[in-house]
């Protein structure tokens, strides 16, 4: 079968807890093709801040063309569209792509009465989660109190972000928080490039003594040679790979020796295609992989993955939570483990047109 029409449709959402002043909402583009049978699939694009109407144009004005009329697989089509778009360089065509990329899997599994899941080899009955939150900007109490529900849900472990001005307070936050979560809980700390290299190695000396399982993205997201140094440096596991956007990318950091953990957000490097190319490229090479954000995809296609891994669960910023979805969820939390509630294709019902912005919580 071939693609017959592509629609989009932009969704906003406003979070119900803050990720602060530059992030208080949420984009998803919604993307419906359409086959020349008159089947369906959807997928989304998503961008928590700059770009959503971009994403859209070059989805209604470059990909719904180009896609028109070619094959509906996806692994056929995905190349020759990344080829097409790449003069626009990498970003936001590979979210753009993303969109196309989840309604062709979507349609297929579908096809086929399967779950996503199901349709690419599930390996695994759930997958573990964490609790996370963009909450640098919390007091200490309001993330002493984050962390006691995340406890009080059964989370096996918590991520909280680091990279306050003064380093003493980062320690100061991080020791209450694993005061709290005891010797048996995974504690992640994540510093969303807010450091150079003398500042991270001063940062790693002060926090190795409270047991992070991994830091993630200390440095800027693109310095290749900074994180080789770091990690050569390092007694703590090193996490990135939300913004690297393609397999070329991982590759380099990978090749480099330059990370433990690789963390591909699979709308940002393109969708489920690209996605299972950097899952085997960093098993091949023996790092770990753990998917970055939106559960309601990652977690599905962590079921897939050979090795267990960990899933993140933001508080109060899921797709149901956040309003985005007309029907329940695919996957659950419940305590420590995400399970699937097994539906054809990726199982997602977005809540389109004149979407209402959910009001926001207290925090």
């Amino acid at each position: 079968m071939s693609i017959a029409a592509v629609r989009t449709e932009l969704i906003t959402a406003r979070l119900l807890r803050s990720w602060g002043p530059e992030a208080p909402r949420n984009h998803l583009i919604a993307v419906t093709v359409v086959a020349d049978d008159g089947a369906t699939g959807t997928g989304f694009s998503w961008t928590p801040t700059i770009g959503a109407r971009a994403v859209q144009a070059l989805l209604d004005d470059d990909l719904a063309g180009f896609v028109r009329g070619r094959d509906e697989h996806p692994e056929v089509l995905w190349d020759d569209a990344w080829k097409f778009l790449h003069e626009g360089g990498t970003g936001l065509t590979g979210i753009a792509l993303a969109g196309i990329d989840l309604a062709l899997w979507d349609l297929r599994a579908r096809r086929a009465g399967l779950s996503v899941p199901a349709l690419l080899g599930r390996r695994q009955r759930d997958v573990a989660v964490y609790g996370s939150g963009v909450n640098l900007h919390y007091e200490l109490d309001e993330l002493q109190e984050q962390v006691r529900r995340w406890v009080a849900a059964g989370f096996g472990a918590v991520k909280i972000k680091v990279g306050r001005p003064d380093l003493r307070e980062d320690v100061e936050r991080v020791a209450a928080v694993r005061e709290l979560l005891g010797p048996d809980r995974g504690l992640m700390i994540d510093a969303n490039q807010r450091w150079d290299l003398p500042t991270a190695r001063r940062a790693l000396d002060a926090l190795a003594p409270f047991a992070p399982s991994w830091l993630e993205e200390p440095l800027r997201a693109d310095d290749l040679e900074g994180y080789r140094q770091l990690r050569r440096f390092s007694r703590v596991p090193i996490a990135l790979g939300e913004n690297l956007h393609n397999v070329y990318r991982f590759r380099d950091f990978i090749g480099a020796g330059a990370v433990d953990i690789v963390q591909p957000n699979i709308v940002r490097v393109g969708g489920i295609t690209p996605f299972r190319r950097i899952v085997e490229l960093a098993r091949t090479h023996n790092v770990g992989i753990a998917p970055h954000l939106l559960p309601e995809l990652s977690g599905q296609l962590a079921l897939t993955l050979a090795e267990p891994t960990m899933v993140e669960v933001v508080e109060d910023a899921g797709f149901a939570e956040l309003g985005v979805l007309a029907e329940p969820s695919p996957v659950r939390v419940t305590g420590s483990r995400l399970q699937l509630l097994d539906r054809p294709g990726l199982g997602l019902a977005l809540r389109q047109q004149s979407l209402p912005a959910p009001q926001a919580a207290v925090v």
